[in-house]
């Protein structure tokens, strides 16, 4: 892959990762349409896509380190006993939303995206993936009458749901963040509110899966020349990453009534029209 290839990619991955678009069903459809010879499963691929995840990560981290602080610090008890149960609260709910990542994605993940891992089934599901945006923010409307619940009213079971919505990323062209934004707004949460619990829970998954993927760079070390295209690929992808979570967080913000529906369209259009050329 060249530089410029890789920094394309970078900056899909950085836009996509964060907003409800699928950033692995970009990444294997825009190759595909634009005929690059690259095989995104392949070991000589796989430096940039540790980099890129690392790069995705950091951007969280810094856009979100005050939360982070507040609820690490608020669980010490400095704010008071209600805020320190509140902390204490949303921790352990972001611990029970990653157990079905961890769970199944250790045992389904590799066969889920062999058997759905190309660029036709990414267009697909792409497609799917605008449906449930359109569907989760039409059936909000009409079903719950309670739309801005605090994080810490949430239930465990209904973390759990959330973090099983999560996994729908597995397969290429289901959005992480989309997924999980829609699980929030059917337990009764706000745009933002989904937006930030599927954030904050996506670090950790995000984290552990570059920590493996990282592993396997023991066994196909990268050569200097893939290394510094893979660093300057992660930087792109951290910049990007960053801008478009301030984007979103505050677009979400803004637009509580309809928030979701341009993103669903995009997806169905481009996920129907890259099926077409690619078919």
């Amino acid at each position: 892959m060249t530089l410029l290839q890789a920094i394309i990619i970078a900056i899909i991955q950085g836009a996509t990762e964060q907003f409800p678009i699928s950033s692995l069903g970009h990444a294997a459809i825009v190759p595909a349409i634009l005929r690059w010879p690259v095989d995104l499963h392949g070991e000589m691929f796989l430096p940039l896509l540790v980099m890129l995840h690392l790069g995705t990560c950091v951007a969280l981290l810094v856009f979100f380190w005050r939360d982070w602080v507040a609820l690490f610090t608020g669980a010490t008890g400095r704010y008071g006993v209600t805020y320190q149960m509140d902390s204490i609260r949303i921790l352990a709910l972001l611990i029970v939303a990653t157990i079905p990542a961890v769970l199944i994605g250790g045992l389904f993940e590799h066969a889920i995206r062999s058997l759905f891992g190309t660029a036709r089934y990414a267009a697909i599901f792409l497609a799917l993936n605008g449906v449930m945006l359109l569907v989760v923010d039409r059936m909000r409307d009409r079903l719950l009458h309670e739309s801005d619940r605090p994080l810490a009213s949430l239930g465990f079971g209904e973390a759990l749901v959330i973090g099983l919505f999560q996994c729908l990323a597995f397969f290429p062209g289901l959005s992480r963040s989309g997924a999980c934004i829609a699980g929030g707004l059917l337990r009764g949460l706000s745009h933002e509110n989904s937006a930030r619990f599927a954030f904050l829970m996506a670090q950790p998954v995000i984290l552990a899966a570059t920590v493996l993927e990282a592993l396997k760079l023991r066994h196909a070390p990268p050569l200097p020349g893939q290394m510094r295209v893979a660093v300057i690929a992660a930087i792109v992808a951290a910049i990007v990453a960053l801008v478009c979570t301030g984007i979103l967080m505050r677009y979400f913000r803004d637009h509580e009534d309809w928030a979701l529906r341009p993103f669903g369209w995009y997806c169905i259009g481009a996920g129907c029209a890259a099926f077409l050329y690619l078919s």
